[in-house]
């Protein structure tokens, strides 16, 4: 029998968290359930330990990437499930998520059905990383940045040192299982709405989420983020450079500008490519 955690990153989540574990530990079907708890102020460590979870505290909040590693790194699973402890997450789909990985796949995530709890904004921003990620990977992409999800243990820890402290831990660790041709697959949940208030801010978390895009294009393949970029300089400057000679007769310094941009984008986008392929050596 497979050996199974489940690690729930928890910052001043009392209210859910209780009844959150003993609905995961009533299934039978984990061996441990270990709750990170990241600075919380609330009762969210008693709460976790009398509900029968395995409570591991960072004296200060770190944010809720770091609290996955420090999850991955403790659990004694070989197979690691990763859920919120607000209540978002239903415990009833882990068996859909365990069989799957019996399938052989290397990577679960559980995509967000229409109907779930999301507000427009994030919505729709989900749905923009969902497509750029699967032109990026030339995968289909359900769910970039769900936080639910089942992945072999010994797979995900060869990308701790890629994972943010922040939020985007679930774009990170997917992209990388693209780049590194494990098996990623899908299956449907849906995300109920949190109970507490939510750790999310408008602004910061705006800013955040354009980082995201940016990220998926260097964790995967840069140069096709890249190379669009460059062929579009490419064409502008050719365009303006035929005005310019049937108009005066003459090369401008805004063609000669486009076309030194054009090839000073290509080659960013060929270093970085290099760079990424770095990234991802085999250690072994």
């Amino acid at each position: 029998m497979v050996k199974t955690s489940v690690v729930l990153p928890a910052k001043n989540e009392a209210g859910a968290i209780g009844q959150t574990i003993e609905q995961i530990l009533a299934l039978q079907l984990v061996d441990e359930v270990i709750v990170v708890n990241d600075g919380s102020s609330d009762q969210t460590l008693q709460v976790a330990e009398q509900a029968g979870a395995k409570v591991i505290s960072h004296p200060y909040s770190k944010g809720n990437g770091a609290a996955i590693k420090t999850g991955a790194r403790h659990a004694q699973g070989e197979i690691i499930i990763f859920m919120d402890a607000d209540g978002q997450h239903d415990p009833a789909d882990i068996p859909k998520f365990i069989e799957k990985l019996e399938q052989g796949y290397d990577l679960v995530v559980g995509a967000r059905q229409k109907g779930s709890q999301a507000s427009l904004g994030r919505g729709f921003a989900n749905a923009f990383y969902n497509k750029l990620a699967t032109y990026m990977t030339e995968h289909q992409v359900e769910d970039l940045t769900s936080g639910f999800r089942a992945v072999r243990a010994e797979k995900f820890r060869e990308f701790l040192y890629l994972l943010p402290n922040g939020f985007s831990y679930p774009t990170t660790s997917t992209m990388a299982f693209f780049r590194a041709g494990y098996s990623v697959t899908y299956i449907p949940i849906h995300a109920a709405k949190r109970i507490g208030k939510s750790h999310i801010r408008l602004l910061r978390d705006g800013t955040r989420f354009v980082l995201i895009i940016f990220k998926i294009a260097t964790l995967y393949s840069p140069l096709k983020m890249f190379l669009p970029i460059a062929i579009l300089l490419f064409m502008m400057a050719t365009s303006w450079y035929g005005y310019t000679l049937y108009e005066y007769s003459r090369f401008t310094n805004m063609s000669a500008l486009l076309y030194t941009g054009s090839i000073m984008v290509f080659l960013m986008g060929l270093i970085s490519e290099q760079i990424t392929s770095l990234m991802y050596k085999d250690s072994e």
